[in-house]
């Protein structure tokens, strides 16, 4: 099997670097090769990736502080935030 070498900024390198911390997965180039397979998938989409043990205890926790009373967000407050994210 031929391997081949792809090249990214550091800003990029760097995001993929936590993404596959978060994820459990010890190299970058372990994780974009399953970003890519899970992209090129002719199979309906697999999200399990993206629900890391981290991923998992921070929506837990999110949760829970909406239980206890915590701010909840309208859908128009969320858009704006993102609108304001890409904009930056």
């Amino acid at each position: 099997m031929t391997m081949h070498q792809i090249q990214l900024d550091d800003r990029l390198y760097q995001q993929a670097q936590l993404r596959a911390s978060e994820a459990g997965i010890k190299s970058v180039d372990d994780y974009i090769a399953d970003v890519v397979a899970s992209d090129l998938s002719e199979k309906t989409e697999n999200l399990d990736h993206l629900f890391t043990p981290q991923r998992l205890a921070h929506i837990d926790s999110v949760v829970a502080k909406v239980k206890a009373g915590g701010k909840t967000h309208t859908a128009e407050e969320v858009q704006e935030h993102f609108r304001k994210r890409s904009e930056s």
